[in-house]
């Protein structure tokens, strides 16, 4: 199954925070990582206290199903010492599965297409990089999608 991850990191050296994260994810058991972003720097989301942002997107093929490679994901983020005191506050490493292949999940613990995703310029901008014809589930057109958003906020590093 094709996926896609968003990542993002505003603590502890931010970059080694996402290479970390992509290597373990590539290491990650019925997991092959096939294509990262460039590293795009935002703002932290409604004027949260703390650094930028740095972000990327990376797409997968995987065996895992949804909720297994959720699992995984969280288990990377725990191996990095993710916190989860603030909503949407500063964190060591965040890993969100934007989308599973054309697959629709609302559930307690996952949904996808993610919730936020078509909100987030660090999230469409690196995944138009990645794939800039991708229809997604029930939204529809990822180049639709971005066309809506401010991109001043956002820069490709």
């Amino acid at each position: 199954m094709l996926a896609f991850i968003g990542m993002g990191s505003n603590l502890d050296h931010p970059q080694n925070q996402i290479d970390q994260a992509l290597s373990a994810l590539d290491q990650a058991n019925e997991v092959e990582l096939i294509q990262v972003s460039s590293f795009y720097r935002s703002k932290p989301l409604l004027d949260m206290p703390g650094p930028d942002y740095l972000n990327i997107v990376c797409k997968i093929n995987t065996s895992l199903d949804a909720l297994e490679l959720l699992d995984t994901c969280q288990h990377i983020e725990s191996r990095q010492h993710r916190v989860r005191d603030v909503r949407w506050g500063s964190r060591t490493i965040d890993l969100d599965i934007l989308l599973y292949g054309e697959e629709v999940h609302k559930t307690k613990r996952l949904t996808i297409p993610h919730s936020e995703m078509i909100n987030r310029s660090f999230v469409l901008l690196p995944l138009f990089e990645i794939d800039p014809d991708l229809e997604l589930p029930i939204i529809g057109s990822l180049k639709r999608c971005l066309e809506q958003l401010e991109l001043s906020d956002i820069e490709k590093i």
